[in-house]
């Protein structure tokens, strides 16, 4: 088979469906669907037009996902705003859909890729941001596990650290994205817990109804993100907030932690307060450290390197900061905030503006190009 004319192929076939009115995104998918299909049957049956076969696959890939993807969002608004307190009622496939994906021929990272743009509906772009890679990369990495998926027998479904850690990035980016599927998210995890005791299974649950409950005191009424902080604890949802303590509780009972129980740990202690002056930061940084201990995520160490700010100063916070790669999403925000605590808003309101060029969504661009203007104006005054 002769694969330099199939990548040159590509970007011919790419415009032809983008003109049929796909956008580059799905048309781009579809194209790499079509070329794994290309890759399995060309070698036994060769078309005599390669191109036209090429065009005809991918479009009827575009269609199956458009279908899929409209299915998906029609299952998303029979769900309730609000997910209502105990396990779910409704039942469907989309559970093991997610099973199905997370296949034992697969890497956990590629699982988990692949789940989230075949099931999950995000676009590569959304899942690299989520991965902290590049889109290109990101996109390779999915087409390798379509590749590597094509032919085998979905009867041997995944674990379940897999569907939860795919379950995880869709709330992440229904919580703070584009597309709102945060709901969704829960409703199948309720439907996991109610499967399982598995106690991480719990704290994803918990973790998942603490941060909900927060979500309406989120923005304002012009749309404005609002920062913790800052936020109308009044609009917390109290149910959501009893719920996942609970759930929470009965799953560190088990002594088995793990990352999801620990975060849900630092949600609680947040929700605890009464304000935010009220904040218990010392064991927030104790639970940051057990966090960063269990998976030595960047993420996590750049929220611990908040959370010592609070406990311990700002320059305690901006030492753990210095540790840190300096390239990593949200690094510049946070110094930024940490040296405006530290009494220097020069340095501050240059580095929320450095910040607000980089923010992956515009809310978030928007609240830390207004926090360099509130500074700058009041070293103007």
């Amino acid at each position: 088979m002769d694969e330099a004319l199939l990548r040159a192929l590509t970007p011919t076939v790419i415009g032809i469906l983008g003109r049929r009115g796909a956008d580059f995104a799905a048309a781009e998918d579809a194209v790499q669907d079509a070329l794994v299909e290309a890759v399995r049957v060309w070698p036994d049956a060769p078309p005599r037009d390669p191109k036209g076969w090429l065009v005809t696959v991918a479009w009827r890939k575009f269609l199956d996902a458009a279908r899929a993807d409209t299915s998906r969002r029609h299952r998303e608004v029979r769900v309730e705003g609000e997910p209502a307190p105990g396990p779910g009622a409704v039942v469907d496939d989309t559970l093991q859909l997610y099973f199905l994906c997370a296949h034992p021929s697969l890497t956990p990272a590629s699982a988990v890729a692949l789940t989230l743009r075949a099931v999950g509906g995000l676009t590569t772009r959304q899942i690299a941001r989520a991965y902290l890679v590049p889109e290109a990369t990101m996109a390779q990495r999915i087409s390798r596990a379509k590749r590597t998926v094509s032919g085998v027998r979905f009867d041997q479904p995944g674990d379940v650290a897999t569907v939860l850690r795919v379950l995880y990035l869709v709330f992440n980016e229904g919580y703070s994205g584009d597309v709102d599927l945060a709901g969704e998210a829960i409703r199948l995890t309720r439907q996991l817990a109610a499967k399982t005791k598995h106690e991480e299974v719990a704290g994803l649950l918990a973790l998942m109804l603490l941060h909900h409950a927060r979500r309406p005191a989120r923005t304002g009424p012009d749309g404005r993100l609002v920062p913790l902080a800052e936020q109308d604890r009044g609009l917390w949802d109290t149910r959501l907030i009893a719920e996942g303590v609970d759930v929470l509780q009965a799953a560190l009972a088990r002594d088995r932690l793990g990352e999801f129980q620990a975060q849900a740990a630092i949600a609680a202690l947040h929700a605890d307060a009464a304000t935010a002056e009220e904040t218990d930061w010392v064991q927030i940084v104790e639970w940051y450290d057990e966090l960063v201990r269990l998976t030595d995520s960047p993420v996590a160490r750049l929220n611990r390197a908040v959370a010592v700010g609070e406990a311990d100063g700002p320059r305690a916070g901006l030492a753990a900061l210095a540790e840190l790669d300096p390239a990593l999403p949200r690094h510049t925000a946070v110094a930024a905030y940490l040296h405006e605590r530290g009494g220097d808003p020069v340095t501050a309101a240059r580095l929320y503006a450095e910040a607000a060029r980089s923010a992956p969504n515009l809310p978030e661009r928007d609240h830390l190009t207004r926090q360099a203007a509130r500074l700058n104006a009041q070293l103007r005054g």
